[in-house]
């Protein structure tokens, strides 16, 4: 298990998931990561209303 250093307190933190210190309750400023940078882009909102887009015009097309 790894250790991080808490940027404000000081102190270790070994949780490896740990967002904020167990200590002082701090942002760890750790990499948001994949899925959370997909979540709060707005590319991704874009690509989600594109495909949503495309699955409608797909079943109406197919419906009529």
């Amino acid at each position: 298990m790894a250790e991080y250093i808490c940027p404000h307190c000081k102190k270790p933190v070994y949780d490896d998931e740990a967002l904020l210190c167990l200590y002082c309750g701090e942002n760890l400023e750790r990499g948001i990561g994949t899925l959370g940078k997909m979540k709060y882009s707005s590319h991704w909102i874009i690509f989600a209303g594109v495909v949503l887009f495309v699955i409608l015009s797909f079943v109406l097309l197919i419906c009529f």
